[in-house]
């Protein structure tokens, strides 16, 4: 009896695993349909029924992975989000140096200035008139924006004790948010770039040059 009663708790967990599987995988072709409906089509063409058919499933499982339509869209841009901080990270795997700088703001810039960016900003647009999308888009910014500083702070060597270097990492990602809402209506690229270079230069100056004191009140 005990070895037949082990054989089905075998078989059981033989079971659950490949289950398990299937619904992981289901959750992620859901949150990446999300995704590309909200870019191509904005949130009025972004029903339930529209993702469930673009990632093959139907509307019933879309539904027991994400109730609401609310549920389904920020639970995509969450993944977004950790989409691009990984996809930062993974750029400078082993941290970025002061010689590295210039690629590191290009790298943040890419991260407003693709289908990810437009995606999550047609659900801020969508939450400016959603009372009950508002306030869990505003949670979920925020916690993304603090994310995004802190490895912005970390890949550029910035030191925030220092007078003024928390603002100007915090102007970079406000300049890379404006460059990417520059991109939503034209290839904004040959400008983009002299602009990371130049912003480059300034973080060099900013970041690595003396601090700036109190002015002398004795002098002249």
């Amino acid at each position: 009896m005990g070895g037949v009663s082990g054989a089905v708790h075998v078989a059981d967990r033989a079971e659950r695993v490949p289950k398990q599987d299937r619904s992981r995988a289901t959750r992620q072709r859901l949150l990446e349909a999300a995704v590309a409906c909200l870019a191509e089509h904005g949130w009025a063409g972004s029903t339930v029924s529209v993702v469930a058919e673009r990632a093959g499933v139907s509307r019933g499982a879309a539904q027991h992975h994400f109730p609401t339509r609310e549920d389904l869209f920020t639970a995509a841009v969450e993944y977004v989000a950790e989409e691009r901080s990984g996809a930062l990270r993974a750029l400078f795997p082993e941290g970025a140096g002061p010689g590295d700088r210039q690629a590191v703001v290009a790298a943040l810039v890419d991260l407003y200035t693709g289908p990810l960016f437009r995606a999550a900003l047609h659900l801020w647009v969508a939450a400016s008139n959603e009372e009950q999308l508002r306030d869990r888009v505003t949670e979920l910014e925020a916690r993304v924006g603090r994310e995004t500083h802190r490895i912005a702070v970390d890949l550029l060597g910035a030191d925030e004790s220092r007078p003024g270097a928390r603002e100007t990492v915090q102007g970079l990602l406000d300049m890379a948010r404006g460059l990417g809402l520059a991109n939503l209506l034209t290839d904004d690229t040959a400008r983009r770039e002299r602009v990371v270079e130049q912003w480059a230069r300034l973080l060099d100056g900013a970041l690595d040059g003396p601090p700036d004191g109190p002015p002398d009140r004795h002098r002249g």
